[in-house]
């Protein structure tokens, strides 16, 4: 790991930095700050030294990369100066074949409660305290090798019943019409069947009485 004490970059005459306009710089810093937040690096003095860092790292490429955006040259030495203090400190060279010590080692440190414990250790060149590299390793190790970031397929809601009356609430004005005519029907028919009944009631008992 390379000394966190590195030369200044200054602006030029005409206030570019390495190349590039202020403003460019400004979204890479944020873009940077964003991450280490993501890693729950609070102290402000150490994350401005480490935004810095970075940040100074992707400056020196800028003039030789014109095509990439600050931006992009931030995040990618982001990306390599963490892998590589994850590589020291875990004892675990990254290879080609497995990208994934970015992703463990990122696990890693919540496991074994990096910020909370031990966040001055953050991008420190070693040695390191025994007790933070033997937690970091061990939390290295629950979190692989088959750790896998998944993804949870949304599922269809079963209401039950409130679904068939939605559905039916969908029907054709034609239906629900034909539906409360034949309702209505219902109800005469047996309007006309109880008062004819009750009036043949009564003729029957005048007859018996006589």
């Amino acid at each position: 790991m390379e000394s966190a004490v590195t030369p200044a970059i200054l602006p030029d005459a005409s206030g570019r930095l390495a190349g590039r306009p202020l403003e460019e710089w400004n979204a890479a810093y944020a873009k940077v700050e964003n991450y280490f937040h993501a890693l729950r690096i609070r102290n402000k003095v150490l994350l401005g030294d480490l935004v810095l860092r970075v940040l100074e790292r992707a400056q020196r490429r800028a003039p030789a990369e014109p095509e990439r955006s600050a931006t992009q040259l931030a995040a990618e030495e982001m990306d390599r100066i963490v892998t590589e203090w994850f590589s020291e400190v875990l004892q675990s060279p990254p290879t080609k074949a497995d990208n994934s010590l970015s992703t463990r080692g990122r696990l890693a440190l919540l496991l074994a409660d990096m910020p909370g414990r031990w966040q001055e250790q953050f991008l420190r060149p070693g040695p390191w305290p025994e007790e933070f590299t033997s937690a970091m390793r061990e939390a290295f190790l629950r979190a692989g090798p088959d750790f896998q970031i998944s993804k949870m397929t949304p599922r269809p809601l079963d209401l039950g019943p409130i679904t068939a009356l939605s559905n039916f609430g969908r029907l054709p004005y034609v239906r629900m019409a034909l539906a409360w005519a034949g309702f209505a029907m219902l109800l005469i028919v047996l309007f006309r069947l109880t008062h004819g009944g009750f009036e043949q009631l009564v003729g029957w008992l005048g007859r018996f009485n006589h």
